[in-house]
């Protein structure tokens, strides 16, 4: 059971559970100092911190779990390609001058099968987030994810997308290098790859950041996870003239995996350890892992141009207009 000095990071809605953790410790500490038998008591407490922990993360609001998906210890693309993969080479560079750090990817073995892995990166602390834009990728970060992706469609390789953004980087300096071309050039090629594609949203999939490499047969996203157009912030200055209004933003996008799945968007719904991935890194990898094996293991039946055929009919089947009389 995690202490309170070992979770580094609270969330509001966790300090109840938190301080309820630390008057276990507490108790069993002094009943050990003073050789006092309060077991019974402990269980008790114990079962009632189980209790809260499942009250509290069964019932997270949209904006809740935002906050989950942007947890500073929640395990990123390299975290996960390390856990998954029985060899990985990191591949840098898009061949024009650029290699993005805020996007990672490489050549790695998934039970053997060689694939192509890639993902957005942002990271652990203050330092190491600004040396990777926050996971906010530059134009070469999606020319870099294109050149691998070539690379594997080449080498009939399945490619592997891990999607943790709140949006590409929309800095003077990226429209300049061409952002948009980027991200659209991405959208256009990765119709036309002949190979198994499998994204997962592993933390938060913001707006076109998301989909310059969300391109695939089958989207797959985290419990905990959110996907959505706009950061609730963005919606909300856009709205209400005011960021704050963030959680409600966040319940009228719709941003969860359940609602996403209800949409028809989302394939399959990972589930994560009670309190979130960061809590269980390993047992989150392997819940990916083995869910990456399932459906490669489908796709891998497929022709090029069956899985072509496949993801265009995915995407026009997104989204329904109606028309009522004026």
């Amino acid at each position: 059971m995690a202490t309170l000095e070992q979770r580094t990071f609270l969330l509001d809605f966790e300090k109840p559970l938190a301080e309820l953790e630390t008057r276990i410790n507490q108790i069993r500490q002094l009943a050990e100092e003073n050789e006092v038998d309060v077991s019974d008591q402990i269980r008790q407490l114990e079962t009632r911190a189980k209790q809260l922990r499942q009250e509290i993360f069964s019932s997270l609001s949209p904006g809740q779990r935002l906050q989950l998906a942007r947890h500073p210890r929640r395990p990123s693309t390299l975290d996960y390609i390390q856990a998954i993969s029985d060899e990985w080479i990191e591949l840098h560079g898009d061949r024009r001058g650029y290699d993005d750090p805020a996007l990672v990817g490489g050549i790695g073995k998934l039970e053997g099968l060689p694939v192509v892995m890639l993902g957005h990166q942002k990271g652990r602390d203050t330092k190491d987030n600004v040396a990777r834009n926050f996971g906010m990728a530059s134009p070469g970060g999606y020319r870099k994810a294109m050149r691998l992706m070539e690379h594997a469609n080449r080498f009939g390789m399945p490619i592997l997308t891990f999607i943790d953004t709140p949006g590409a980087w929309a800095g003077v300096k990226a429209e300049e290098l061409g952002q948009g071309e980027a991200i659209a050039y991405n959208l256009r090629e990765m119709f036309q790859l002949e190979v198994p594609i499998v994204c997962t949203v592993i933390g938060e999939g913001g707006s076109g950041g998301a989909l310059g490499i969300g391109v695939g047969d089958k989207l797959l996203m985290f419990e905990y996870a959110v996907y959505t157009v706009a950061t609730p912030e963005a919606c909300a200055a856009i709205l209400w003239k005011d960021s704050r209004k963030a959680p409600e933003a966040a319940a009228a996008l719709r941003i969860t995996a359940w609602d996403l799945k209800s949409f028809g968007i989302l394939d399959q719904i990972l589930p994560e350890p009670l309190g979130g991935a960061h809590t269980d890194p390993l047992g989150a990898a392997s819940v990916l892992k083995e869910s990456l094996l399932q459906n490669l293991g489908e796709l891998n039946q497929l022709t090029p141009g069956e899985l072509r055929e496949l993801r265009y009919q995915k995407f026009r089947s997104i989204g329904v207009f109606t028309e009522a009389p004026v």
